[in-house]
């Protein structure tokens, strides 16, 4: 039987049944240090599907780093087949300084594909989609909410994507929201590249979530698993069918004050349900914010203080909203009886 094909990245090769670290130069900082777009590639013994996984393309969001490490140590990776490429931190910059963006100000994920001459943003994009994306069948990019908010775990599916349909549903987050392509972004552009693309959203900026970390691992492994790349040995089984939402909605700050938020992300809401009050300092003026659909939260704010039209929850909405939200219950028991030791 021949040998397997070393697989090629950023000048180096790696040979089948082994994994490398690949730092592939990308700039350098004010100070003369070196920024390099590192890569962790596993390049299994028998051939397989390329997929890659990605975390911090927007610098805070640190949780996708804390999944990536736990995927990277995880057992069922030492017999795998295929190749997985591996990117823990894509916007170094804006890691190192604990901020969404780059230092130009531009959002990463709104310059894709990127040149190879341009602002830092579009440079950085070009190179991971030259060196990463292009060289994959199939891709995971992990994200999280925005600083002084959280989500749910969930799955962003393109509209119609079939493909992506079926991965969402072997990655067994609690939710599957419909997403359209934004101009720009990772999803799109590597669509148009011939690679699909999911995207998970779980936890806070800045902030790790021990369910969020717990569902993005167990998760990938199951796509993994799905693909063909590992077996079932190590991968914790899907806790019931993710909830399928096209459509939600932001409900907002109908006055500047201060909010208290009575229902958590997971809870059911129907129309009427009381999402919690904007109050002054005095507490003399306070106004109920109340949903008119029939949904469960999949993401909030967590700062109390806010300002008239500040977003305040997010509902998908979904007509299974009790089965949603009991079936999010079977998903936090689960992550609080699993074991990180179990797959790594």
């Amino acid at each position: 039987m021949s040998r397997r094909k070393p697989f090629e990245i950023g000048g180096v090769s790696v040979e089948a049944g082994t994994r490398a670290r690949v730092d592939i130069p990308v700039s350098t900082l004010s100070n003369h240090t070196p920024v390099n777009l590192s890569v962790e590639v596993i390049h299994g013994r028998r051939a397989g599907p390329v997929l890659f996984v990605s975390a911090a393309i927007h610098g805070d969001e640190v949780i996708g780093v804390e999944i990536m490490r736990r995927l990277l140590k995880a057992t069922p990776l030492m017999s795998m087949a295929g190749t997985l490429m591996a990117v823990p931190i894509v916007n170094t910059f804006g890691f190192l300084n604990h901020k969404r963006y780059l230092p130009d100000r531009r959002d990463l994920n709104r310059v894709f594909p990127g040149v190879s001459e341009g602002s830092m943003a579009s440079q950085l994009a070009h190179i991971f989609m030259d060196q990463v994306v292009r060289r994959a069948d199939v891709g995971i990019d992990l994200h999280s909410a925005a600083i002084h908010r959280t989500n749910l775990p969930q799955i962003r599916l393109t509209p119609g994507n079939t493909r992506l349909e079926e991965l969402g549903r072997a990655f067994g987050a609690p939710v599957m929201m419909e997403s359209k392509l934004r101009d720009g972004s990772l999803r799109m552009a590597a669509e148009q590249a011939g690679v699909d693309v999911l995207l998970y959203e779980g936890g806070e900026g800045l902030r790790f979530d021990e369910f969020a970390a717990r569902a993005g691992v167990s998760g990938i492994l199951r796509v993994m698993q799905h693909l063909g790349m590992i077996g079932a040995k190590g991968v914790p089984r899907a806790r019931g069918v993710p909830i399928r939402a096209a459509r939600s909605r932001w409900y907002r700050a109908p006055r500047g004050g201060l909010f208290r938020g009575y229902l958590p992300v997971g809870a059911a809401v129907q129309p009427g349900t009381v999402l919690g009050a904007v109050a002054n300092a005095f507490g003399d003026i306070e106004t109920e914010v109340v949903a008119d659909v029939t949904g469960i939260i999949i993401g909030r704010t967590n700062l109390p203080v806010v300002y008239e039209g500040d977003a305040l929850c997010h509902v998908a909405e979904t007509p299974r909203a009790e089965a949603a939200a009991g079936g999010i219950s079977a998903h936090l028991e689960a992550a609080a009886l699993f074991d990180e030791d179990e797959i790594i």
